[in-house]
């Protein structure tokens, strides 16, 4: 029995749409409570954001290898995807668990970077708090991608329903206008529940993708042998991943040089900054990221295909005419919802 999922390219985009318009629409939502809060205070959440953005670099290093790797069941087993994916989420695991100390250590150093000087002081506390976000990040797109490249995009809808649920209930018991209590809701309360679910719904993802292999691993053919997580695993995740963690470490740090200029103008400026990313990433960027991961997913499919065709054991096989036309023509046909 073949292991191998089939899915859509139209089923797997409206996965995606809903994957990434939840966190949008929450981001959206937590600003407008957090003004009821305290007004002044809109700008300390925008660290939140910024940590994200320093944790991406991370995360487009292993985690975009999955589409050209573990995305390729042409050439590849079941079994061995299985393995590298495993490898994957041990590692990025591990590195997301660093940087969080790292960021932790230098909370102060992140409130000097991305807070208004007025707001400073009161700041360290929700950095702080904010900071394990790099080891929930990583987790969630860990999993995601991987699970992806499996043909499972279910999963990171799974993640992301469960963090827009838990967090849209607490909110509303906790910090909201009508909140259970008469205890007075601050920052770092948003801080905590955030975390909590951020957590939560990593770890969901992460036992939902372990689910799945076990059932996926018992699919295999027995004459397979699985790949353990182990440092060759790495080295074949390694190499294409040295491009994207490159490309991000660049595109990032220019960004964050901007942020930091655009926060030293004052706190108006700096709050002004944070709604127009919210509106960027809640509005305009949701079809843009839905449309890219299954785009991504559909073209290491056909990576693996073209390798099969052209030979796994040639090292630097070159592409004719017919072989690039042939992709250009595929990816045209998924824009247009012809595929």
């Amino acid at each position: 029995m073949s292991a191998d999922r089939k899915i859509s390219y139209s089923g797997s985009l409206i996965f995606n749409l809903g994957t990434f318009l939840l966190p949008a629409l929450y981001s959206t939502l937590s600003k407008l409570w957090i003004a009821k809060l305290d007004s002044t205070q809109v700008v300390t959440t925008d660290v939140y954001t910024y940590i994200g953005v320093i944790a991406q670099v991370l995360n487009d290093g292993l985690p975009r290898s999955a589409w050209l790797i573990i995305g390729d069941k042409s050439t590849r087993t079941m079994s061995s995807r299985l393995g590298l994916s495993y490898t994957m989420i041990v590692v990025q695991i591990a590195l997301g668990t660093l940087m969080t100390v790292i960021f932790v250590a230098a909370s102060e150093n992140l409130a000097a970077a991305f807070v208004p000087e007025q707001v400073r002081q009161n700041s360290l506390t929700y950095v702080r708090i904010s900071s394990v976000e790099a080891l929930s990040s990583a987790m969630e797109t860990v999993v995601s991608s991987c699970t992806r490249a499996l043909d499972y995009p279910d999963v990171p809808l799974l993640i992301s329903s469960t963090k827009f649920v838990i967090n849209i209930m607490l909110d509303l018991l906790i910090i909201s206008r009508f909140h259970v209590g008469s205890f007075v809701p601050t920052v770092n309360t948003q801080a905590l529940i955030r975390l909590a679910c951020d957590m939560t719904s990593a770890i969901s993802g992460l036992a939902y993708f372990t689910y799945i292999a076990v059932k996926l691993q018992r699919q295999s053919p027995s004459s397979e042998q699985s790949m353990k997580p182990g440092l060759t695993a790495l080295k074949i995740l390694a190499r294409p991943s040295v491009y994207t963690f490159t490309e991000s470490a660049i595109r990032n740090a220019l960004y964050l040089w901007l942020v930091s200029r655009i926060i030293l103008l004052g706190e108006n400026y700096a709050t002004a900054w944070g709604v127009f990313n919210t509106i960027r990433w809640g509005l305009v960027m949701v079809p843009v990221q839905a449309l890219e991961a299954s785009t991504l997913t559909f073209v290491g499919h056909n990576w693996g295909q073209w390798r099969a065709r052209v030979g796994v054991q040639i090292r630097r096989p070159k592409a004719s005419k017919a072989d690039l036309l042939g992709p250009a023509s595929f990816l045209i046909s998924l824009m247009f919802g012809l595929t």
